[in-house]
């Protein structure tokens, strides 16, 4: 088993996690304004990856451009790394490829403590992203505690590049934030990508 074998129900039951699903948990967080440099990728280059409607595309033209963004943004240190193995603990599943994931560290050539969120880029299906995403905040936790950093609010994010769900992992509790953000919402997008560092300072 590993991360991408994980529907929401499967991660909550092997992890003994509960789930809510009704809080905003970004209603305060106000829009920033998009960098042009940014405006530009996405005006010129979301629309073909929609059209083209692939995982890859999507994450490539959309996800990674707006998460490079979110990171210069952050205050520092703030690190992004792409496509990295993150095993674990194999034998409970916790092992796997991570679309991104972002730490709190100056380290760029391995990860470092401490792993602030995890995003998962999905072609069409938010849902469907929900259980490996909690699957891979639950590693990212442990890994946390062993490395040093304990107790640290966990975020993740499932996107299809179009469309943003983000999530919370606290103690036992996993929070799905009520609304979806669209590409749109860009701004406001980026401004809770750059507050959920906040939270790991």
């Amino acid at each position: 088993m590993a991360f991408s074998d994980f529907n929401l129900k499967t991660a909550c039951e092997r992890f003994d996690l509960r789930l809510e699903e009704g809080r905003d948990l970004y209603s305060t967080t106000s829009s920033i304004e998009v960098p042009p440099r940014l405006r530009e990728i996405l005006d010129e280059w979301a629309p073909a990856a929609v059209a083209m409607n692939t995982e890859k595309a999507r994450s490539e033209m959309i996800v990674a451009p707006v998460l490079m963004t979110a990171t210069r943004l952050a205050k520092p240190p703030v690190n992004l790394f792409s496509g990295v193995a993150f095993n674990v603990d194999e034998q409970r599943g916790l092992n796997g490829a991570c679309d991104y994931l972002l730490t709190r560290s100056t380290e760029r050539f391995f990860i470092r403590h401490p792993v602030a969120a995890i995003v998962e880029a999905k072609r069409e299906d938010i849902a469907g992203g929900l259980g490996q995403c909690v699957a891979e905040m639950v590693a990212a936790r442990i890994y946390n505690e062993r490395e040093g950093s304990p107790n640290l609010t966990i975020h993740g994010v499932v996107t299809t590049g179009s469309i943003w769900r983000f999530l919370r992992l606290e103690d036992n509790l996993v929070t799905i934030d009520r609304p979806e953000y669209y590409l749109t919402q860009i701004g406001q997008i980026l401004a809770i990508l750059v507050s959920l560092f906040g939270d790991n300072v």
